[in-house]
């Protein structure tokens, strides 16, 4: 008879765990606006706010990317090129070109230290001063070697374009 009454409580409680449940999952549809739903069928990759649609698409692009600034700067694209910095695009260092060539203070690069060791600081989970990045599927290959400096013992009071030269990578 004990069996019986755990074995009744066990189904009571998976029905009201069941009942709460369901009605979380219908309480949480309702705060979702009406109009988010899959758009032509593709159930993975087009759900979004229909109703909004047109202020995604009123949003100005904000990075351009390296043919829009090879049109003005074909020469400095061409030092680039043929550099390490190759597979870098222009607006890592001198910002997003949304309102270039409009305000052309707006790409003023930063020559400070920061901007260079946001790659090339040394970490100490890096096996040496060179290190390959890791193989993956989606990048393009090869993959050049990045030079690693300790900021600390590297011209510590001198800007990196002082001797360096980034967009064709070595000395001035």
């Amino acid at each position: 008879m004990g069996k019986e009454i755990r074995l009744g409580k066990i189904v009571m409680y998976v029905v009201i765990i069941s009942i709460v449940g369901v009605a979380g999952l219908i309480g949480a549809r309702m705060l979702i606006a009406p109009s988010f739903s899959a758009v032509e069928g593709d159930y993975r990759y087009q759900w979004h706010r229909v109703a909004n649609e047109q202020e995604w698409k009123d949003i100005k692009v904000k990075h351009q990317g390296n043919s829009y600034c090879k049109g003005c700067h074909s020469d400095q694209d061409a030092r680039v090129a043929a550099s390490e910095h190759a597979k870098v695009q222009c607006e890592n260092c001198h910002g997003a070109a949304y309102s270039h060539p409009e305000d052309p203070k707006k790409l003023s690069v930063d020559k400070g230290r920061g901007l260079c060791l946001r790659c090339h600081a040394y970490l100490p989970y890096r096996p040496d001063t060179y290190t390959e990045l890791p193989v993956q599927e989606n990048r393009p290959q090869p993959i050049s070697k990045l030079k690693m400096i300790n900021p600390d013992t590297h011209n510590p009071d001198m800007g990196c374009v002082t001797c360096h030269d980034p967009h064709k990578t070595g000395f001035k």
